[in-house]
């Protein structure tokens, strides 16, 4: 994907969401007041996840969550990084 490409859907997305520094991956902290909102949130994730068939890397800790999305396939970003990562995006909107 062009860097073009990638500066356009990033602008859909929160901005809180960051292209990595290889341009490989797309990633955002969510931070949350409670653990058990944290493992909601994770939960909530889960479910784009296995629904879209694109699974995140996910880092877990006390009120707070990193959502990392990669195409491994292709070694990089594709479409459907972004697709998911708007739907973080409205799960967060929604916590």
């Amino acid at each position: 994907m062009s860097k073009s490409a990638v500066a356009d859907l990033m602008a859909a997305l929160n901005p809180g969401w960051a292209v990595s520094a290889d341009g490989k991956s797309i990633s955002r902290e969510f931070t949350f007041p409670a653990f058990s909102w944290t493992i909601a949130f994770v939960n909530a994730v889960a479910w784009v996840a296995t629904t879209e068939g694109h699974h995140p890397d996910m880092t877990v800790g006390y009120g707070r969550c990193i959502v990392r999305y990669s195409t491994h396939a292709i070694d990089g970003l594709s479409d459907n990084d972004f697709i998911c990562a708007a739907k973080v995006d409205r799960i967060a909107a929604d916590a």
